[in-house]
């Protein structure tokens, strides 16, 4: 072999050889690229009849088998299209979320609610991500903005994390009105994608904890050839009613829905859960599977329902996905094994946070050097701790922490500032948004600065950021109150939990 032929090598479907002898690459018109594209993704509902002419008909198109040496981890970046799904006003987690969209609530000392799904998807080399919202999303656009935006994608590849907030049009002047309304508005810009080589889109949640490899959701996805694909978490019956839960044929095909089934309609749901590769124990004890609302959906069908089907259709959960089966689309299910939680409410949330403090409760760790938790570079100084006793808690960074001081089963955000003599016990502090001069605290009532202030006690609370608990101050809920509403003062009281509200200042010597 000549030197001439060793410097030629194969670049995609085609041979380029430069005029001095080197191989280069010869960037391809778009058709070229379509042409390319069409021979080396896998089509998993290309069938003898076109998958057009199958979505028209309301028939889901058979499943193909993928060759087993196609390189769905390097596809996946081009043909998949992540969009997050911000949820509405918040309202089961407000106060928390009172000055910010749902997805940016703070979480676990460092991170926020959008960390979560983002590090999934780039984890699993999903690189084209939107997140859908229509609140207070000043404060999520910054994060996502500043977190990822400067490292996702490269020179050869287009990748981004954007959030696309509500927005009225000519053609439509009305706010989102579910799930698949946001979706639906904001069709236009998806088909952008599509245009560009996105086969599926990868619908999630903004406020779930759990680490998920998409990749193997994906690729089952397109071997059943389904046009719709639903993330199920095999469950067992005492936990089963508080789910929408999922009947299954022989093949692992969607067969009915039933929402929050009790007595008898349970029963009728249960399903064999070692068809989804469940193993036989677990199968047993969890003979259930509930929707995780995370989906994979066909962005043809997709297309094709929201726009033409079901044009007032709202939610994917309730409306679109029930309908797709009624109208004879495959509809699959693909069992998760690992830990998931719903955390979109104050009490789910505040149980999650503090379990990943305690060894006897975590099961789900921001630690995994193959699929880390990514959030934005703060740049802050380690936590500085003054003679306290901590126990079973988790510190966040630029912390400081008094002398006296005793933190027990705590969550302690960034920036955190706990006085002399505290106790912090059971609790979240979410920190601080900054670091407070002494110049910028004569502007606040007796210059009370934020953070916990000495021999102050706070159990069984969540102290939002930028909050200011005075000297001798007692957040125990000294009552027991279960619900209470007292934003004039500071604080809510939500199954029991204390919240004091973001920048909100709590006098020296208050008992709550």
């Amino acid at each position: 072999m000549n030197v001439h032929q060793t410097q030629t090598r194969k670049l995609g479907s085609r041979t380029f050889v430069c005029p001095h002898g080197s191989a280069v690459r010869r960037p391809l018109s778009a058709k070229a690229r379509a042409a390319s594209r069409k021979v080396q993704v896998v089509k998993a509902q290309a069938v003898s009849t076109s998958l057009e002419t199958k979505v028209a008909n309301g028939v889901s198109a058979a499943a193909s088998p993928a060759p087993p040496n196609f390189d769905y981890a390097g596809d996946i970046s081009k043909t998949v299209l992540g969009i997050i799904l911000g949820g509405g006003a918040g309202t089961r987690l407000y106060p928390l979320t009172k000055k910010r969209a749902k997805p940016a609530v703070p979480l676990g000392a460092n991170y926020r609610l959008i960390d979560i799904p983002v590090s999934n998807c780039l984890n699993s080399n999903v690189s084209k991500i939107y997140c859908l919202t229509q609140f207070n999303s000043a404060s999520l656009n910054r994060h996502l903005s500043q977190a990822y935006n400067s490292s996702v994608g490269g020179y050869n590849t287009r990748g981004f994390v954007e959030v696309l907030a509500a927005s009225q049009s000519n053609a439509n002047k009305s706010w989102f009105q579910g799930t698949a309304d946001a979706v639906r508005q904001y069709m236009w810009l998806f088909e952008e994608a599509v245009r560009e080589g996105v086969e599926d889109f990868l619908i999630l949640s903004g406020d779930h904890l759990y680490r998920m490899d998409y990749r193997d959701f994906v690729r089952k996805h397109r071997e059943s050839g389904a046009a719709i694909t639903i993330a199920a978490l095999p469950c067992a019956e005492k936990e089963a009613s508080a789910f929408g839960l999922m009947k299954i044929d022989d093949a692992g095909r969607v067969i009915e829905f039933a929402e929050k089934p009790k007595g008898e309609a349970l029963q009728r749901m249960k399903v064999d859960t070692s068809i989804l590769g469940v193993d036989p124990a677990t199968a047993q004890s969890k003979p259930f599977i509930a929707s995780m609302g995370i989906y994979v959906m066909s962005a043809k069908a997709l297309r094709e329902l929201l726009l033409n089907r079901m044009p007032g259709a709202n939610d994917f959960g309730n409306e679109v996905i029930p309908g797709a089966k009624d109208a004879g689309y495959k509809v699959q299910a693909y069992a998760f094994k690992g830990y998931w939680e719903d955390i979109g409410t104050v009490e789910a949330f505040y149980n999650a946070n503090l379990a990943l403090a305690d060894p006897s409760k975590a099961q789900f760790s921001f630690y995994d050097k193959d699929a880390p938790i990514y959030t934005m570079s703060r740049f802050l100084p380690p936590s500085k701790v003054l003679d306290c006793d901590v126990s079973m808690s988790i510190i966040g960074d630029g912390c400081v922490i008094k002398a006296g001081s005793k933190i027990h089963n705590s969550i302690i955000g960034i920036r955190s500032l706990v006085g002399t003599d505290c106790i912090i016990d059971s609790a979240m502090m979410m920190g601080a948004d900054y670091y407070e001069t002494l110049e910028e605290c004569e502007y606040v009532p007796g210059c009370l600065p934020m953070g916990v202030g000495d021999g102050s006690i706070v159990r069984k609370a969540i102290v939002d950021k930028n909050a200011r608990i005075g000297p001798k101050c007692q957040i125990i809920n000294k009552d027991g109150v279960k619900e209470a509403n007292r934003e004039d003062q500071g604080f809510v009281i939500k199954d029991g939990i204390v919240v004091i509200i973001k920048d909100s200042c709590i006098p020296a010597g208050t008992i709550i």
